[in-house]
């Protein structure tokens, strides 16, 4: 099957078809660096890593630019409240996400644009923007834009434009036109970080950057816009106003893409809540990977519920990803006739749930089957089939790692048989003599633990 891209604004699966044959333009909404970043952020950039290595996977060249949001009145705030200036912060955080990101094997982008280094360019679209009448001055300095001047504005949320005053976050600022029209500039108040424009002392607006980011880095036409679904409205509605008022932006991107929020038992990270989690304590942790498979199985557009109990489940199915891997040697010769038959069927399942809007879930359970025919095997047979479960587990960017030691030793495979008799078991709800077997193991030292994608077991220490 061919790959097929669900499209946030067309609501529906399509076939993904790029401006330039062999070519991936995508561009992808940083973080704004006044504070660390969590395991939200993490979601998010595991997701769109995933993509761009499964298109690079497949044969696309891609081009990946995402932006840090250097200024901002969160980062103002924040450096003020440390006393140290606005560029030593964003500096140190941009450092650390390039660290952590890292120990999350999140792949680097090809450019990392920021704000503050964009000001020329932002100021010739703000000026582009004025003379074609999207957008006008108002006392005091700011510009803003005028959404009345583009019909389409609401296309990407699905909201009319006389609807959406309701529940949005509206400057109460009698100098606009339009209640929901938005700052392309803004003049600067005393003592802040401040260019000069032919406005007045001031500095961008958080929408306008991301358009002149990605036409300056991607050109005036993109393949691919990603971010978290929070940024549908206004952030990405406000980019399509600005970016399409110039008919030669037109579409701004080809393919929307949001992936679902993370969230605690319903609730939405939030620091007013209190129950953000950084990435530099899940990596102190040792669970960069284990996260990242957790992500992985959990479609990337649904909301990902964050609980101990499914990192723990995580850690106990990478647990088994990885002792798969023992004893690895790079295959000498062919496979046999059946294994090289079996690995091509596993293939084929990942490519069928890769190509169907990158679903992760089914594509990490080929993953498990493959870590039981690589148990079963032996011989060059087994190398060929360590040497599979490793390239695609790559792909979903997890490093599987062969333990020091054997860690069941030889008993590996034959646990699990044992496994996979008891699911035959369970199938027949033959529960006594599923349960014979969980317990026997228990005895023998291994703890099974059952999950959506199978049964796992581990040694105890």
């Amino acid at each position: 099957m061919a790959l097929t891209v669900y499209n946030s604004m067309t609501r529906t699966k399509e076939p993904f078809e790029t401006i330039e044959p062999g070519v991936v333009r995508m561009y992808v909404c940083g973080v704004t660096v006044y504070s660390d970043a969590h395991i939200g952020h993490a979601r998010a950039f595991i997701t769109f890593d995933i993509i761009r290595r499964y298109l690079e996977w497949i044969g696309y060249t891609v081009h990946h630019a995402q932006n840090f949001t250097d200024v901002d009145d969160k980062i103002i705030n924040r450096a003020r409240e440390l006393g140290i200036t606005e560029q030593e912060l964003t500096d140190r955080l941009i450092a650390d996400w390039a660290e952590e990101t890292a120990a999350l094997n999140i792949m680097p982008a090809t450019v990392y644009p920021r704000a503050t280094q964009e000001i020329p360019e932002i100021i010739e679209m703000i000026e582009g923007l004025i003379k074609l009448e999207h957008a006008y001055v108002v006392e005091g300095g700011d510009v803003n834009y005028r959404v009345a001047s583009f019909p389409e504005y609401g296309k990407l949320s699905g909201r009319k434009l006389e609807d959406m005053m309701a529940g949005a976050r509206i400057e109460v600022d009698p100098r606009k036109e339009h209640p929901m029209d938005f700052a392309l500039w803004k003049a600067a108040k005393p003592g802040e970080l401040a260019w000069d424009s032919p406005w007045g002392p001031g500095r961008p607006g958080w929408h306008i950057e991301c358009s002149v980011m990605a036409r300056e880095h991607l050109g005036n036409n993109i393949d691919i816009h990603g971010g978290g679904e929070d940024l549908v409205f206004p952030h990405h509605e406000n980019e399509i106003a600005q970016s399409e008022a110039f008919p030669e932006n037109r579409p701004f991107a080809r393919y929307w893409m949001h992936n679902g929020l993370l969230q605690f038992s319903g609730d939405k990270m939030s620091k007013s809540i209190g129950n953000l989690i950084n990435i530099r304590d899940l990596i102190a942790n040792g669970d960069a990977r284990s996260f990242r498979l957790m992500a992985l199985q959990t479609l990337y557009r649904a909301p990902l519920t964050y609980t101990d109990e499914g990192l723990e489940a995580a850690r106990r199915g990478l647990e088994r990803l990885d002792l798969a891997m023992r004893g690895f040697n790079t295959p000498s010769g062919e496979p046999s006739p059946e294994m090289a038959t079996t690995l091509a069927d596993a293939e084929k399942r990942f490519r069928d749930a890769m190509d169907d809007d990158f679903n992760t879930p089914i594509a990490t359970s080929v993953l498990f089957d493959l870590s039981r025919v690589a148990n079963r095997a032996d011989g060059d047979d087994k190398a060929h089939a360590q040497a599979k479960l490793a390239e695609l587990a790559g792909v979903l960017g997890l490093e599987l790692r062969a333990p020091q030691t054997s860690g069941a030793g030889d008993a590996g495979p034959f646990i699990d048989l044992l496994l996979e008799i008891r699911e035959q078991l369970r199938a027949q709800k033959n529960w006594q003599l599923s349960d014979a077997i969980r317990d026997g193991l228990a005895e023998r030292g291994v703890t099974v633990e059952d999950s959506p994608t199978g049964a796992t077991w581990r040694r105890r220490d």
